[in-house]
């Protein structure tokens, strides 16, 4: 049987692992349209204002070099702790999962976890690069988002719950019930949450907004579903080593 340390340590190493993946998707993917969008707010700057903002000087306080390099060494620390948080769930969900192999409970946990804290959020407020959103509207923004992943979190535990007391029915009427009660649940949430209180410039290029939604979530997608995958690659050898060893003794 395995201990909580080693599902613990196996969960950092697999936060480490998806955080890199996800730092370099940061750098490589979502940097391109950061930049663009980098570019319309400056171009957006009256000249004079643009020279006092240059502090006399024209250097920043911080490169943007420093800010992608302190990124994604941000990302690498927000995977370990996830990673972490991560194996602690898996751990206590046993009986959700019951009659699957590890790998399929980490990779379908790892799946779930994303869709309620990055796919549901993405697809009531999308994440919007520079220069689009008001600064006072900021804390308002930041409420309605961790609204929705406090909901999507709501609907991922009701569905586990929903699945367990429907243990005894066929599995064709298990998994419909389950899917059918988790889009309804969706449904509700995108309605019942306000529409974004900010509006895209028109000088903001569509393709520039949408290149960076598109790879701010592959980014999330990679930290999250890639926790998962890698997790379970780590934790189902070990698992079943355990298990043999239980069975012949």
């Amino acid at each position: 049987m395995t201990t909580y340390k080693s599902l613990a340590l196996r969960g950092v190493a697999a936060g480490g692992i998806a955080g890199v993946a996800s730092a370099l998707v940061q750098l490589l993917v979502t940097e391109i349209p950061i930049r663009a969008a980098l570019a319309v707010e400056e171009a957006r700057a009256p000249a004079g204002e643009e020279a006092g903002h240059s502090h006399g000087g024209g250097e920043e306080l911080v490169s943007r070099g420093a800010q992608v390099v302190g990124g994604m060494l941000g990302v690498v620390i927000v995977g370990i702790a996830v990673g972490l948080v991560f194996a602690t769930a898996y751990a206590l969900s046993k009986r959700w999962f019951t009659g699957s192999t590890p790998f399929s409970r980490s990779f379908a946990f790892g799946a779930a976890v994303f869709g309620a804290v990055a796919l549901l959020p993405w697809l009531k407020y999308p994440a919007n690069p520079p220069a689009v959103g008001d600064p006072e509207t900021v804390n308002y923004r930041t409420a309605l988002y961790l609204g929705v992943v406090v909901a999507g979190l709501v609907i991922v535990w009701a569905a586990s719950r929903l699945a367990e007391r429907l243990r005894a029915q066929p599995q064709p009427v298990r998994v419909t019930a389950v899917l059918l009660a988790v889009a309804a649940a969706v449904a509700v949430v995108l309605l019942a949450f306000p529409a974004p209180p900010d509006t895209i410039p028109a000088d903001m290029p569509v393709n520039v907004l949408w290149q960076f939604r598109l790879s701010s979530l592959a980014q999330l997608a990679t930290l999250y579903v890639g926790i998962g995958v890698v997790f379970g690659l780590l934790i189902d050898p070990a698992t079943r080593k355990a298990t043999e060893k239980a069975a012949v003794a």
